[in-house]
């Protein structure tokens, strides 16, 4: 309880990402555009349920709008995001916006958050890879796999698999 007698709520397990600074789209994926329509490039945001039916393309995410910087609830593409890791949420507001849709619990344990960014971390580059294959990447290309080093799964080969 705070001083005003009011119960905070209960913190949750989450999984913390970023979103890409630079994603490809477009025909060939010879375009590049910064962030999503609703979050900036580098924005922290809070997964809180995934769709894992057919290979977790789908997050719920939470996080700052892009223009108005208001909290937001989403459904986004895993491949728009980066550096998945379990976070354990105080913050009232998230947490406030998570129990208005439904998702306050997040996940339910911390070992199931872990295993959980894990996989959508290797879901997440996977998809990245599959984005336009077999097309070449624009000269001197800004997006996400080219910035990390993730180019080398776009070629299909087991060479980034051996590498880390």
């Amino acid at each position: 309880m705070d001083e005003s007698g009011v119960r905070s709520p209960e913190p949750v397990w989450v999984v913390a990402a970023n979103v890409v600074a630079w994603r490809r789209c477009g025909v060939g994926g010879q375009e590049l555009r910064p962030g999503t329509k609703f979050f900036k490039g580098g924005a922290k945001v809070y997964v809180a349920k995934v769709y894992w039916g057919p290979g977790g393309h789908r997050v719920t995410a939470a996080g700052r709008e892009r223009h108005t910087g208001r909290w937001i609830v989403i459904d986004t593409a895993t491949r728009h995001l980066y550096g998945f890791r379990p976070k354990l949420v105080h913050t009232p507001r998230v947490l406030e916006r998570l129990r208005e849709h439904r998702y306050a619990h997040g996940f339910t344990t911390a070992d199931y958050a872990v295993d959980a960014a894990a996989t959508l971390e290797e879901y997440a580059r996977r998809y990245r890879a599959a984005t336009a294959p077999g097309s070449a990447h624009p000269d001197r290309c800004l997006c996400h796999a080219c910035l990390t080093g993730e180019a080398a799964y776009a070629d299909g080969s087991d060479r980034a698999a051996a590498a880390g």
